[in-house]
């Protein structure tokens, strides 16, 4: 990311930066050159105050320069590939002291783009102290595991404090759920030590609740935004089909032990009890 003084003349001039009244060369990594008014760059940048420097060598590449230059001059910006290019140009406009470019990316920072990445924008979000773009990032990673294997490049990108912040938020989601769902308040059929069958008066036996909570348990384990639980996919978990299916074992009884409906009513009730952000 260091910048000098550069004495050779660039490969070649980028179309949209080759204005002759530019009195300022940027030459890219890749050799190409960019010319700008020193006017514009001072107003714009609190790193080109110094006017003896004409002529700037940076280790940025085409892709990421080019973008920057364009938020500096006012010009359109082509469409980001990805947070990680978005994360190079964050560091050459800190660099720059260009609070401009800065503004712009965070307004665009929660695109749909870069939230399909949400551990890489949660990282680069809670590093600049974007506390609502953090919020939303920590939101979006609830479909994720953290523990799993694949997302361990993307953790260690993160402070240990925000990364702390953000597994406590996957944990609590858990076991606030497991608290709400081993209640008697909403699930006194399930939940009751003693529980009678509300038609003939029989001791209802209760294991295929306590399986399928078990099994919801591990569920918001894996997967702590709960969108599963209570979906088409859960319909078929042997735990759900032998939880609706359960009913009083008495020969001239046979009702359900569960209101099934209900029963899924209760448990998007929990889920919507939970917290959904750091």
């Amino acid at each position: 990311m260091s910048s000098k003084i550069y004495t050779k003349e660039p490969q070649t001039f980028h179309p949209q930066f080759n204005s002759p009244d530019a009195d300022i060369i940027i030459i890219s990594e890749e050799g190409t050159g960019y010319r700008i008014p020193h006017f514009t760059l001072r107003n714009t940048s609190g790193y080109f105050t110094e006017k003896g420097i004409r002529i700037i060598d940076v280790q940025e590449k085409d892709k990421v320069l080019s973008k920057v230059l364009s938020m500096i001059c006012g010009l359109h910006t082509d469409t980001w590939e990805s947070i990680d290019e978005v994360d190079e140009a964050i560091l050459l406009a800190q660099k720059w002291d260009a609070t401009g470019p800065l503004s712009m990316i965070r307004a665009a920072i929660t695109a749909p783009v870069f939230l399909a990445d949400p551990l890489r924008l949660y990282a680069v979000t809670s590093r600049l102290g974007w506390d609502e773009e953090a919020q939303l990032a920590s939101t979006h990673t609830l479909t994720l595991n953290l523990y799993d294997n694949c997302n361990r490049t993307q953790l260690e990108t993160i402070s240990s404090i925000r990364l702390m912040t953000l597994f406590r938020l996957h944990r609590d989601r858990r076991d606030k759920f497991k608290a709400l769902i081993d209640s008697n308040g909403l699930f006194a059929a399930g939940n009751s030590a003693r529980y009678l069958c509300p038609g003939c008066g029989e001791q209802l036996s209760n294991h295929t609740w306590r399986d399928l909570k078990s099994r919801m348990f591990v569920e918001m384990d894996r997967r702590p935004l709960g969108d599963t639980l209570c979906s088409l996919e859960m319909e078929e978990w042997p735990e759900a089909i032998a939880c609706w299916e359960a009913k009083c074992q008495k020969s001239d009884c046979g009702r359900k032990n569960y209101n099934k409906l209900n029963t899924l009513r209760d448990i998007k009730k929990c889920l919507d009890q939970l917290p959904s952000h750091i």
